[in-house]
This record gives structure tokens, sequence and C-alpha cells, in this order.
């Protein structure tokens, strides 16, 4: 009889990362597979190399399972009024200069154009492909490009401190995944007149994993163990069926199983008694039509 726990299972969950400010994802990606002796390593969402803070990483055939999870995100970004920089953020020359001041008055009025379902040009500078070629490829060879507008969700957006004297603003962003937090501070800098540019951000959760969980990458170096594996039943959000043990061999043979009671249509998580997972399904036709297999 097939069981869950072959074809190394053990390595089989996420990781919630706490990336350091000066690393890329693929750094962090790199040097899990290096700590863990685990090539199938994944993460599921990249941060800008100056960015900390949440990143969730997947090991083994968990990687399978990036596009269930929940992809809202939340930030902590520190604007600084006062400049406007080519990348939007810290790490680009200054474009323009301002020597007007702000309010805290003046920055809750345009917050309040970021709220809800908003329109966003992206940053010259991004990963974005226009025509198979990368934003910041045509940046840095100075080539002029469209950039169209996408739509993102802003869900919350509130200022969290504001320090008149110095022109800096923290403010907390929770939004849609493919939200260019550097987009927001370049805005702001529009609306109010006065310029602005991303200075330290931090994102404080990615979907359930949340920033008081994460690990820092020293923590694991020394002591990386299965036990520091979140189980991914317990941070994907979809309908979960218990599956008895004469289940398993069906499974592992791609068969379809018995609807245990799921609406047509609705993904589900199938797992064993054990609590992991043993396939992804959707129920079709009054039955369980296997789509991911991980026995």
């Amino acid at each position: 009889m097939y069981t869950c726990n072959e074809n190394k299972q053990d390595y089989f969950g996420f990781l919630n990362i706490y990336k350091p400010a000066g690393m890329t994802s693929h750094d962090v990606v790199y040097k899990i597979r290096k700590i863990s002796g685990i090539k199938q390593v994944g993460h599921t969402g990249t941060l800008d190399p100056f960015a900390e803070g949440v990143l969730p990483v997947c090991l083994g055939k968990a990687t399978r399972l990036i596009e269930y999870l929940t992809d809202d995100k939340e930030y902590l970004a520190t604007v600084q009024f006062g400049k406007s920089t080519a990348t939007y953020d810290l790490e680009g020359e200054v474009t323009n200069i301002s020597a007007f001041k702000v309010n805290e008055n003046d920055i809750l009025t345009a917050l309040k154009n970021f709220e809800g379902e908003i329109e966003q040009l992206p940053p010259i500078y991004s990963a974005i492909k226009v025509n198979g070629k990368k934003l910041y490829d045509y940046a840095r060879k100075g080539q002029d490009v469209e950039i169209k507008p996408r739509k993102v969700f802003i869900e919350k957006i509130e200022l969290k401190s504001f320090d008149y004297e110095n022109q800096s603003a923290e403010i907390l962003i929770k939004c849609s995944k493919g939200t260019y937090i550097r987009s927001i501070a370049h805005d702001l800098g529009k609306i109010t007149g006065a310029y602005a540019y991303l200075t330290k951000l931090t994102r404080t959760q990615a979907g359930k994993f949340i920033i008081n969980d994460a690990i820092k990458l020293d923590e694991i170096e020394n002591n990386f163990s299965t036990d520091m594996l979140i189980n991914p039943l317990d941070v994907i959000e979809l309908p979960q069926i218990n599956v008895k043990e004469e289940e398993l061999e069906k499974i592992h043979n791609g068969q379809f199983l018995q609807n245990f009671g799921e609406k047509n249509g609705q993904p589900v998580i199938l797992i064993y008694n054990n609590s992991v997972i043993c396939a992804v399904g959707a129920a079709e036709d009054n039955k369980i039509k296997l789509k991911k297999v991980f026995i």
C-alpha cells in the first residue's frame, strides 16, 4: 500500500524566511538549497534586493503548490519626500528636487487616491516584459518604450507615522499581487507636488505568512531540520478532504475518486489521514478528478 511519506515527503513544505536587505530572492533560494541539500527549492514572490521581510520558500514537491497560495501582500514602506529618482527608490539617480514641504494632511489626502482598484504605471526599472524584453533593459540603454498601466487592488493604505522635519513617512499598504510599492511612493510625490521615492521596504505579510513568524537565514544555517517546514495544509486556503488509506493506490495511479460532497468546479486538496497532501483535484461530474499527484 502506498503512503504519503514516500519520495522524500519529509521535505514537502514551506519555510517563512526573513529576507535581509541586500540579498536577491534568488540568493535566498540558492542559500537554502545549500543548507537543506534539496535541489527543488523556489520562492513565491520576488522582493527587490533593497527590500526585506517575508519571503515564503517552498521545498520539494511543495513547489507545485505555489499557485494555490493566497497572493495578497502587506508592506511597511518608508517614503522620502523632496526628491524623485529614476528607479523610484534609493538606488536610482536623483531626477527631481523640490523645496516644498508636505504636511500630514497633504499625505492623508493623497493616500485616498490609492484606495480600492487603481491603475498603476510600473517603474521603468522593473522586470516586466514588453515585446519580449524586460523594462529595465530598455531603461539601461536609454531606449523609449510604451509602458501600459496595470490594474491592482489596494485593500488598505494608511499613514503610520510622519516626520515633518525630515519629510519622511511610514505607510502601511495591503495590496494584491503585482502591486509596485515604488510606484505608489513615486505617485505620492506627484500628487503632493513634492516628489518622493522609496527609502525602505519591509514585507510584513504574504498570504498567511507573517513577519512575526519569519525565520532569519542564520537561524537555519546551523540548525536546519524538517521541523521548521510549514505544512501546506496550514497555509493554503482551499477545501480539504481526508482520504482513507485504501484510496491511496487510486491516487497513485491517477484514478478519479468518489465525490465527497464538493460542488462541481471546486478545487480541493486531498490529504491522507496523517495530514500530508497526497494530491490536488477538482470536483467534476460528481467525481474528484486529480490534477496533481504527490505520491
